[in-house]
């Protein structure tokens, strides 16, 4: 209880050991708008300064003829010198994660946070912007919620990609390739360029985007698939995997704060809600016959489920989203069918309302709100979006991406009309 009281302290509970006068000219410059403690520095042993060979004095032909001494060779660049070098040449070689050569319309539309532009009952109807670099499945798409121009893709490739997606030159702005398997979920911290991502090789990854830093690595004995950060503390991140546990990691400690698990299936997903009071997970109980437990809810401060009967047909889900506003969450079911749940006590199922029309036929397809929460979005295996009505459950638009199935659809976070989603052959595809 301990360590869990300490990972939900505040991000400044370390600040007792930094120098005093670091402290009081924090404290006299910001006095009234505490900033989040930042994410620690990277390792020395990923740092991307080069390190340069002596340079040799130059010695002409004939002098090297008089003395008869032989030319000296240099000695080889060391091996991780080569890897900084390659990984260089990459960056360079890739475009830029600034927002300087976005279209003038973009660029007034993130500065101004979309005022002006905030009609919500807008529709995404064509393609704008084709998105391709990943060679197999993407799994999972995110925008920045900070730097609004940047949409990150997490690939079975075992890439997560960067992209600048309004870029009027190269798209791409960062390959990072820290994982050695399919990548699962990818997600973006509230501080800044830091993206977690985690998979196959059952490691969560923190990497500063901006430097190309891996800064740190959280290992466990699970492939993982979901990942999570706390509403409240971007210090806090929640991950789940195939052995149906879920792990509450503290960046600060680098360690796990808590685990929460009930000897289920692979863990689907993961959401909070109630503030970060409480989580929702999605199990895979299929293999068990097992219809309840395939939706739990939990208490994050005492750590037990507050109800393990939220849905009790024999679907599993792959995807759970929280209503931004109304006290609801929404379950895509492989019923091929979104169901409605209530996020408070007695967490029942709206028998009266489902979104349909759409296939999952076992992908793992996903779900998002728009802005104002009157649009549900959703993936389907037969490769369209479908965009449904919240209130009426009605299909109000239906978009031909794929040729396979669309996996994941995400709402811009300023730009209302505007969505990105992604495909089991590796397209990424923005909307507007």
């Amino acid at each position: 209880m301990d360590l869990l009281y300490g990972a939900y302290g505040r991000a400044s509970d370390d600040d007792e050991e930094e120098p005093k006068r670091q402290k009081l000219a924090r404290s006299s410059s910001n006095a009234n708008s505490p900033k989040p403690k930042p994410y620690p520095p990277p390792p020395s042993n990923h740092s991307l300064h080069l390190q340069t060979q002596p340079l040799l004095p130059y010695i002409s032909k004939r002098q090297r003829a008089l003395s008869g001494a032989a030319p000296s060779i240099p000695d080889p660049v060391p091996v991780c010198n080569a890897i900084h070098l390659m990984t260089l040449f990459l960056f360079l070689s890739l475009g830029s994660i600034s927002d300087s050569d976005l279209p003038p319309s973009i660029l007034s539309l993130m500065r101004n946070k979309g005022k002006g532009h905030r009609d919500l009952s807008l529709i995404p109807e064509r393609l704008s912007v084709p998105l391709y670099g990943h060679t197999k499945a993407v799994n999972s798409i995110q925008w920045s919620p900070t730097y609004a121009h940047l949409l990150a893709s997490a690939g079975m490739d075992h890439m997560v990609c960067v992209w600048n997606a309004w870029s009027r030159n190269q798209k791409k702005a960062r390959v990072l390739s820290f994982h050695n398997a399919a990548v699962k979920d990818v997600k973006w911290s509230q501080l800044g360029h830091f993206l977690l991502s985690c998979g196959y090789d059952c490691t969560s990854r923190l990497v500063d985007v901006e430097k190309g830093f891996e800064t740190q690595v959280f290992s466990e004995d699970q492939i993982l698939g979901v990942l999570k950060f706390h509403p409240d503390n971007p210090n806090l991140f929640l991950s789940g995997g195939s052995k149906g546990h879920i792990t509450l990691w503290d960046i600060r400690t680098g360690k796990a704060a808590h685990s929460f698990s009930r000897s289920l299936g692979p863990i689907l997903d993961v959401e909070f809600t109630n503030n970060g009071k409480q989580f929702i997970s999605s199990s895979d109980v299929s293999g068990s016959n097992v219809s309840e437990n395939s939706i739990i809810v939990w208490d994050m401060s005492r750590q037990v489920p507050l109800s393990n009967q939220v849905y009790v047909e024999a679907y599993t889900c792959p995807c759970v989203r929280c209503h931004p506003f109304e006290s609801t969450f929404v379950a895509q079911s492989n019923g091929n069918y979104i169901a409605m749940f209530s996020s408070t006590p007695p967490f029942r199922l709206n028998k009266y309302k489902r979104y349909e029309s759409h296939g999952v036929s076992g992908f793992p397809i996903k779900c998002n709100f728009n802005l104002d929460g009157k649009r549900l979005a959703s993936g389907s295996s037969d490769g369209c979006i479908y965009l449904f009505d919240y209130q009426s459950s009605k299909v109000i638009k239906k978009i031909k991406a794929y040729d396979q199935a669309c996996i994941d659809v995400v709402f811009h976070p300023i730009i209302p009309n505007a969505i990105a989603s992604c495909s089991w052959d590796g397209s990424i595809s923005v909307f507007e």
